[in-house]
């Protein structure tokens, strides 16, 4: 069975229904929408979709195109960091056999993007040399804008100014990824900042994981926000019981973790064998991951 591709676009805006709505009516056009996560705080929107490569170019150069008619960075805020109004446009191979799918997609997105509706584009993850977002997002659009305008930065695509409304967009070919967001009972978001530094891979922590501290004014405290880039290498049930620990030493409770978007099957099959101490527990002992599986030469079950 060939699988789709799959992309999880973020939009900066998570508050204005109406605009949530626009996008998923863009992106829903010639893709499968699955998901729509949107959150006020972060004021960060986060769809997933899948489709075909036609279909899913089409889907999300519409979804672009909304996005840059509908956001405008000027009056934007929120807790998330963003250069662009369609920020991230990840496309995603779940199956790895499909990398250069994934890869070829991405590039033929980024070319459109900037040729069709002249917003800068920058490529990362597979497609960028392995750059992360944070790469583009440090001090937001107007220190991209003076690193660009410096010499240290050239989009990929499009022009060299940032749209003054929309900005530019981050494109690129990745694994597949976990989002999550872990609540801490407190406001005091230096707590948040500390602990997120000692789960993350710079800072030592979980290879692959990328986290930053926030405060959320509208839920009124603060939360570790994390990419999880591995899923097998940093498992989340370990994840969470690592922040729960760091918390607890700082006299702060967690009050509970938000998934963002979906979640591959298999980081909930590993938190799932380690909770029932079922040893060897993996994806082949879950029937509907056999079944759609059966076309792909894997290991047998046991019993």
């Amino acid at each position: 069975m060939r699988l789709p591709l799959e992309s999880v676009p973020n939009f900066s805006e998570g508050r204005d229904r109406a605009t949530i709505d626009a996008l998923a009516e863009a992106l829903s056009g010639s893709a499968d929408l699955l998901d729509v996560h949107a959150d006020p705080d972060h004021n960060r929107s986060v769809f997933t979709l899948v489709g075909d490569e036609d279909g899913l170019v089409a889907a999300l150069l519409a979804g672009v195109a909304c996005a840059r008619e509908r956001i405008d960075l000027r009056e934007h805020e929120g807790a998330h960091p963003r250069i662009g109004a369609a920020d991230v446009v990840p496309v995603v191979a779940l199956d790895p056999a499909d990398a250069d799918r994934a890869r070829d997609c991405a590039a033929l997105l980024a070319g459109r993007i900037g040729t069709e509706l002249q917003l800068p584009v920058f490529l990362y993850a597979e497609s960028g040399g392995g750059r992360g977002p944070a790469f583009y997002r440090r001090g937001g659009p107007d220190e991209l804008q003076a690193r660009i305008d410096g010499g240290e930065i050239a989009p990929d695509h499009g022009p060299a100014r940032l749209d003054a409304r929309a900005g530019g967009v981050i494109v690129g070919a990745r694994r597949p990824l976990i989002a999550f967001d872990v609540d801490l009972v407190t406001d005091d978001v230096e707590a948040a900042r500390e602990i997120a530094g000692v789960v993350r891979e710079r800072g030592g922590g979980f290879p692959g994981v990328r986290a930053l501290g926030l405060f959320l004014p509208r839920a009124g405290h603060a939360q570790v926000s994390m990419n999880v880039e591995d899923y097998e290498a940093a498992a989340l049930h370990e994840i969470v019981e690592r922040v729960e620990r760091e918390a607890r030493q700082r006299g702060v409770e967690v009050s509970g973790a938000e998934l963002v978007g979906l979640m591959p099957a298999g980081a909930a099959v590993a938190a799932a064998g380690s909770r029932l101490r079922i040893d060897g527990f993996n994806p082949e002992h879950v029937l509907e991951l056999r079944l759609l599986r059966r076309g792909s030469p894997g290991p047998r079950a046991a019993g």
